[in-house]
């Protein structure tokens, strides 16, 4: 079997082939109906039907029309005609060229007896003469078809379907982990709370079905104001820790931690006095994530400082050794090369070792402070960027003397996730708010289940361990159940 084979998306796609020959079957296989464009459909709304030559003019002109609102758009136009006028067929490469969007040419490669077979058995079939003619234009087309400048020319027959530009490789990726599954695993990232008069109650419910889906966890952000980044300043945004153990109660399996704790509003002490805990309450099952903060905003409406970038990312690495101190086993002093403790009284101790994953990607500090002294480095979820730091962080493993599996490559992702291609630009539409659907399409990597199972395939065999998955969507546990065929890939 061979592997699908990814076509630009967006993009400008001229389907070119005679009556009969699959045109209007095969990009229904592949788009969504309002992507195509057909003048078959538009000689159906200005004239009596599909087959109303006498409409053909009106219908054209009604579709051009169509074609150019979309390309400026920067949305995929399937534009489903029989592409064999070479002067049309050009002005929609040029097109395309000028919005800066791929242009693709698929030629037909049905058999001619087949194309004549079809035609045969329509209602009203397309005069013999005039269906013989169109194949011989079909056999210039194909073989000038290379000199006429277009990015893709694909053929019907190839296991072809749209890709998006952040995505590619994943259709044969997503093949390859249902043939031959890697490990990865999911922690759902709460980041909104729509809870309305019942928070206990959603937030149990969204526990409840992040189990039931197989996540691995559990992550909850650390701020003291919604980021707008995620909703409304006045939007609910609860304290972790008290959030944390509400959900540890719901759970026995279910890893639970922040990604990330500020340690500008959080004394290292006072959130290893918190995290021991949980960890000790639930068993061993606690995580926490730490940061050197970033949001100004919200330490000065709570009366805070927010100190510059070095003095933050001294308190970060400073807070690593003070959580270790006190999470050691004994009761003693402890002076380390950052701080000193006369004392180590931290009691409960966790029940095990707390993993620490250090949030953040800067290169010359926070990568460096990752790979000295934390369990795990989140970073971007997009692949060039990820192979870049990936790369960095193994540089400051190896002057650590540390080995790459001893830091875990983890990756905060914010995926828009549906069924199939029509789902996901329903959620597109309805999310966006006034941002382009291409560009919010891009920022939140938009695709099908089966897209997102190949695109974490190629996470994973990068050496990401571990996806904190955070649901754009997420209005209750319907959205997470969403998400199941995914983490179901990886089990």
């Amino acid at each position: 079997m061979t592997d699908p084979v990814g076509m630009p998306d967006p993009a400008v796609v001229v389907l070119i082939g005679p009556t009969g020959s699959g045109k209007s079957t095969w990009a229904a296989a592949r788009y969504r109906r309002d992507e195509i464009v057909s003048s078959d459909d538009l000689r159906a709304v200005v004239g009596t039907g599909p087959h109303d030559l006498d409409a053909s003019t009106d219908a054209f002109a009604v579709l051009d029309q169509i074609v150019a609102a979309r390309i400026r758009r920067g949305l995929t136009t399937v534009i489903d005609t029989l592409g064999l006028e070479t002067t049309r067929r050009t002005s929609y490469l040029l097109a395309a060229r000028s919005a800066g969007l791929p242009a693709v040419a698929v030629l037909s490669d049905t058999a001619p007896a087949e194309c004549r077979a079809r035609n045969s058995r329509r209602d009203r079939p397309v005069p013999a003469s005039a269906v013989d003619g169109q194949l011989r234009t079909m056999r210039t087309v194909q073989a000038g078809i290379a000199d006429e400048g277009w990015d893709v020319v694909q053929h019907f027959g190839a296991d072809a379907y749209p890709e998006s530009p952040y995505a590619t490789g994943t259709l044969a990726a997503s093949r390859l982990q249902h043939e031959s599954p890697s490990e990865l695993e999911f922690i759902l990232q709460v980041s909104q709370f729509p809870w309305g008069d019942d928070p206990a109650g959603w937030l149990i419910s969204i526990v409840t079905a992040a189990e039931a889906c197989g996540f691995a966890g559990l992550a909850v952000m650390d701020h003291l104001i919604q980021i707008p980044q995620v909703g409304r300043a006045w939007d609910p945004i609860p304290e972790p820790w008290v959030t944390l153990g509400l959900m540890a109660g719901q759970s026995a399996r279910l890893r639970l931690g922040t990604l990330v704790s500020p340690v500008t509003f959080r004394p290292a002490g006072v959130t290893a006095k918190a995290v021991a805990t949980l960890d000790a309450l639930s068993g061993g099952r606690a995580f926490c994530g730490l940061g050197a903060g970033w949001w100004e905003r919200e330490h000065l409406a709570f009366g805070l400082s927010f100190p510059g970038a070095r003095a933050r990312l001294d308190a970060l690495e400073s807070s690593i050794e003070t959580m270790r101190a006190l999470w050691a086993k004994g009761t003693k002093s402890y002076t380390g090369s950052r701080i000193a403790l006369p004392e180590t009284t931290c009691y409960p101790r966790p029940d095990g070792h707390i993993p620490i994953i250090v949030g953040g990607s800067g290169e010359r500090r926070t990568l460096r402070i990752a790979a000295q002294h934390a369990d795990g480095c989140n970073v971007s979820s997009d692949l060039i960027t990820l192979d870049h730091k990936i790369e960095v962080l193994r540089g400051y493993c190896a002057e650590f003397d540390r080995a790459p599996a001893d830091v875990a490559v983890t990756v905060l992702d914010v995926p828009i996730v549906a069924a199939d291609r029509t789902g996901v630009a329903t959620l597109v539409d309805v999310l966006r708010g006034r941002t382009p659907a291409a560009t919010f399409a891009r920022r939140h990597r938009a695709g099908t289940i089966a897209e997102q199972t190949g695109r974490y395939r190629l996470l994973a065999e990068r050496g990401v361990r571990t996806v904190f998955v955070a649901l754009p969507d997420l209005a209750g546990a319907h959205q997470v159940e969403c998400f199941a065929p995914i983490v179901a890939a990886f089990a």
